[in-house]
């Protein structure tokens, strides 16, 4: 199983608490956090984009990097792990996005790759004049596809001519060409989500649920099997999951309840209105993140134990038919990853080969 980490771009990680670390985004947080990553095997790194955060008394996720320019200097201090950026494609033309993938993929010799997002949260977008208006969530897939069709055109060809309902390209070029095939990945849980990720994505993200529940997501990953099978592509399944570990599971335990005990509502109540203005779908992956009692977590399938029990349910992760890796966050990035690397990897079956590799 393929092991990533979700990297802090935003302050405070995806803690919405006042008990949680709280911290300012860096590139030297996120350097130390990925060399860190790559020394322990960590398979890939991804950032997020955010451009307006939920405010409250943490003023969560009001504070963020850019998600390309962070992955390109993380792509010059490091040689083997994978990255991807996060493309807000509503605020970046296509042929201009193709073209910064194109340089990361220069400057990392190969291992670079992007995320596709739709775009959820009006304000982001409102704030700078690029919100397209409310039918955008009923559109927004017709208007990813012709974005992604272009970018394959452009990363396959150096070329695009795509006339569409959103963008009409004109002999539009991109020089040189990727040196490995760029991958494409998109966390979209809608029917037209999976949809759009069978016909166009090589990596689908499914959020996992619950806590210590680590074969809860099994249903969405039928989901996405079902979905690439009517289009014949191989589409794999990454599972997105929080580690909160300790040396006992009483430990690990009493940090969750203590974080829990923080919640900032005030910022957890504007990511629920700005999530329930899209009256279009209720199967995205946005209704999972806002529509839980507390949504501290955002929502997303939590594992809290000892490095042991960690191990085990992670390894209860591998086992769902489907999953090809995991994408971890952790309430301590620094101290999280390092105890991945030295308590927890060493006790996963599904990470023998690795730890093999490494001694």
């Amino acid at each position: 199983m393929q092991i990533g980490v979700f990297i802090p771009i935003g302050n405070n990680g995806w803690l919405i608490s006042e008990n949680a670390p709280q911290y300012l985004p860096s590139f030297d947080l996120n350097r130390e956090i990925v060399q860190r990553a790559e020394a322990h095997g960590f398979d890939f790194a991804m950032s997020m984009i955010k451009l307006r955060g939920f405010g409250g008394r943490t003023h969560f996720w009001e504070h963020n990097l850019e998600s390309f320019t962070l992955m390109a200097g993380l792509a010059s201090v490091t040689s083997r792990i994978k990255l991807f950026a996060t493309a807000p494609t509503l605020a970046l033309p296509p042929a201009i996005m193709a073209r910064m993938a194109v340089t990361i993929d220069s400057i990392s010799h190969g291992r670079f790759g992007v995320n596709l997002v739709t775009g959820w949260q009006k304000a982001e977008y409102d704030q700078m004049g690029l919100w397209p208006g409310e039918e955008h969530f009923a559109t927004r897939y017709d208007y990813l596809a012709e974005y992604a069709q272009i970018l394959r055109d452009l990363w396959e060809t150096g070329h695009s001519d795509l006339k569409g309902d959103h963008f009409r390209m004109e002999d539009c070029r991109v020089s040189p060409l990727p040196q490995a095939p760029m991958e494409i990945i998109c966390a979209g849980q809608s029917d037209e989500g999976l949809a759009f990720s069978a016909k166009y994505a090589d990596y689908c993200f499914c959020l996992g649920k619950g806590v210590n529940t680590p074969k809860g997501f099994a249903p969405t990953n039928d989901r996405i099997r079902a979905a690439a099978a009517t289009t014949g592509r191989s589409l794999r399944s990454v599972v997105l999951m929080m580690v909160i570990a300790d040396e006992t599971d009483e430990a690990a335990m009493a940090k969750w309840e203590h974080y829990k005990a923080g919640l900032d509502q005030e910022a957890v109540s504007w990511m629920q209105a700005q999530g329930n203005a899209d009256k279009h779908s209720t199967t995205t992956n946005v209704r999972q993140l806002t529509a839980q009692p507390s949504a501290i977590n955002l929502g997303m399938g939590t594992l809290v134990g000892s490095y042991a029990s960690i191990a085990r349910m992670l390894d209860e992760v591998a086992e769902v038919e489907g999953t090809s890796g995991v994408l971890l966050t952790f309430d301590d990035f620094i101290e999280g990853v390092e105890a991945f690397g030295t308590r927890i990897q060493p006790l996963m079956r599904s990470r023998e080969a690795v730890v093999s590799m490494a001694s």
